[in-house]
């Protein structure tokens, strides 16, 4: 991976560390049950307005030029894209509102590139070699490290549940990697009109599950109490992913998707210090083995298909 792939991953990996932070500040009084899940739309539905709208100059200035060669392949996957990113921020902002973001944080980023690495192999040719492999291992490491099961520490309910819901986001993000980068590599679409576009449709699809389920004013009341959070999460997230995709017009992705798995390092940093989540020592470990594991990955010379 170059140098300036690299940058823009280490750069991506900040920007999406603050904004799970924010989204679990946000979420930590979440509620359960029916009304917990409509609550919880309402704040994807706000997020996602806030990202129609807080890119809309930059997406449509590059959809002029953009949307006119999208045929009906490219529409497919943009919704197909859309519809699977739902699916992961509600499962991420569940398992949030249940466990602590150094469970849950950990387990999504870290099962995800694991499981994008293996499919970039054997659906996109990509080879990541001995030291990509090493950089992998090391990954799994921290993880195991940073939620403790290493240590087999005893699973309370709170972190059972961050598992399964680490686990399913995880793969979640794997399944939408994959889904981007033959989008990207393949269709040769722009990232940020495809980034823009996908977000974009998330509201029409939002919008049936949020009538049927949101209590009524939950939307307005959900502005008023976290606009911050969604403003924060609106700015930061559509920059952290264009980012990545645009380091996958050069980078393969069995390297780009784990190393973007530093920002564990910064989520760790930020999880004890804003979070006051405990075990520490411990965690930072597990994001100094990602660390090591981002170097390797970073030395790795893998080739790419055109």
């Amino acid at each position: 991976m170059s140098v300036h792939a690299l940058v823009l991953v280490l750069a991506a990996a900040l920007l999406h560390a603050l904004w799970n932070v924010a989204a679990k500040r946000a979420r930590q009084g979440g509620r359960h049950g029916a009304a917990g899940q409509g609550d919880q739309l309402a704040f994807q539905l706000l997020t996602a307005l806030a990202v129609a709208l807080l890119w809309a100059p930059a997406g449509l200035w590059v959809s002029v030029g953009e949307l006119p060669r999208w045929g009906a392949e490219a529409w497919a996957v943009v919704l197909l894209s859309a519809a699977v990113h739902l699916a992961y921020f509600s499962a991420l902002l569940t398992g949030y509102a249940k466990a602590d973001l150094t469970v849950v944080y950990p387990l999504a980023r870290g099962s995800g590139p694991l499981l994008s690495a293996f499919a970039a192999v054997l659906l996109l040719g990509e080879r990541p070699g001995w030291l990509g492999w090493t950089g992998l291992a090391a990954i799994v490491l921290g993880v195991l490290l940073i939620t403790g099961l290493l240590r087999r520490k005893p699973l309370t309910p709170a972190v059972a549940a961050g598992v399964r819901w680490g686990l399913l986001t995880g793969a979640l993000i794997a399944s939408y990697t994959v889904i981007d980068a033959w989008a990207i590599k393949r269709l040769q679409l722009h990232p940020l009109a495809f980034d823009y576009w996908c977000n974009l449709l998330r509201i029409p699809l939002l919008l049936p599950f949020v009538w049927r389920l949101a209590v009524p004013g939950s939307v307005v009341s959900g502005w008023r109490a976290e606009r911050r959070a969604v403003l924060l999460i609106g700015a930061c997230s559509p920059m952290a992913y264009v980012l990545v995709l645009w380091a996958l017009q050069t980078a393969p992705l069995s390297a780009v998707a784990p190393a973007r798995e530093c920002s564990m390092l910064f989520a760790a940093l930020l999880g004890g210090q804003l979070l006051k989540e405990g075990d520490r020592a411990a965690r930072l470990l597990g994001a100094g083995a990602i660390a090591v594991g981002v170097a390797l990955l970073g030395l790795t010379s893998t080739g790419s298909p055109s």
